[in-house]
């Protein structure tokens, strides 16, 4: 249950290239995500199963592999930054903003 949530979270991070939610689920979902860019930067079969097994979206797959492996191919790591937004209003929970680096 815990690992799908981050799996859909990391998704629509690649996919919008930024989302909010909590602080604990922001830090979570950049390692992973953080990983699944290393990952394609191999950019060969074994890279593209590895991604596909965590990323179940084929078009946010092709993205990562067409787009933003060229984006951070100097980058050695870090490329999603966290941002600290102000608490949320019904439960008083910690937000955040998770953004890739342009």
């Amino acid at each position: 249950m815990r690992t799908q949530m981050l799996r859909s979270l990391a998704t629509d991070l690649l996919r919008h290239e930024q989302i909010t939610t909590t602080i604990s689920k922001a830090k979570e979902c950049s390692r992973l995500a953080n990983h699944m860019i290393a990952v394609a930067k191999h950019n060969d079969l074994n890279a593209r199963r590895k991604v596909v097994r965590d990323i179940q979206d084929r078009e946010v797959v092709k993205k990562l592999f067409d787009v933003l492996i060229h984006r951070y191919n100097a980058r050695t790591g870090g490329c999603i930054r966290i941002f600290r937004l102000e608490r949320r209003q019904g439960d008083n929970a910690e937000m955040a903003l998770v953004k890739l680096i342009a």
